[in-house]
C-alpha cells in the first residue's frame, strides 16, 4: 500500500502545481487581455481626437477660404474706390477749370458791359452839349 499512497500523492502535487501554473497563467493571460483593452481604448480615443483634428483642420480650411474671398472682396471694393476718387479728382479738375472759363467770361461780360456804359455816358454828355440851353437862341 505504501507504493499506492505514492503516486496519489504525488499525482496530487502534480494536479496542484498544474493548477497553480494554470492560475499563473490565467493571471497572466487576464493582465494580457486588460492590457489590449486598454490599448484598444487609447486607440479608440487617439482615433477619437484624430478625427477631430481632422474636422478642425476643415473648419479651419474652410474658415481660410471665407477669409481669402473676404479679402479679395476688399481688394475689389478698395480698387473701385480709388478709381471712383481718380474720377471725382478729374471731375473736379474740370469743374475748377469750368469755374475759371465762367470767371473769365464774367469778367469780360462786365468789362464789355462797363464799356458800353462808359460809352453811353459819354454820349449822353455830348448830347447835353449840343442841346441848347433854355437861353440859347437857336
Amino acid at each position: 500500500m505504501p507504493q499506492e499512497k505514492v503516486p496519489t500523492e504525488l499525482n496530487t502535487v502534480t494536479a496542484e502545481q498544474g493548477q497553480a501554473n494554470a492560475e499563473d497563467r490565467r493571471d497572466v493571460a487576464d493582465r494580457a487581455r486588460e492590457s489590449a483593452e486598454e490599448h484598444r481604448a487609447a486607440a479608440e480615443s487617439a482615433r477619437e481626437q484624430a478625427e477631430q483634428l481632422r474636422m478642425f483642420a476643415e473648419e479651419a480650411r474652410a474658415l481660410r477660404e471665407q477669409y481669402r474671398e473676404a479679402l479679395e472682396l476688399v481688394r475689389h471694393e478698395r480698387e473701385t474706390l480709388r478709381s471712383a476718387a481718380e474720377e471725382t479728382r478729374q471731375a473736379a479738375e474740370e469743374a475748377r477749370h469750368a469755374t475759371i472759363a465762367a470767371i473769365a467770361a464774367t469778367a469780360e461780360s462786365l468789362s464789355t458791359s462797363l464799356a458800353q456804359m462808359q460809352f453811353l455816358e459819354e454820349a449822353r454828355n455830348t448830347l447835353r452839349q449840343f442841346k441848347p440851353k433854355k437861353g440859347d437862341v437857336q
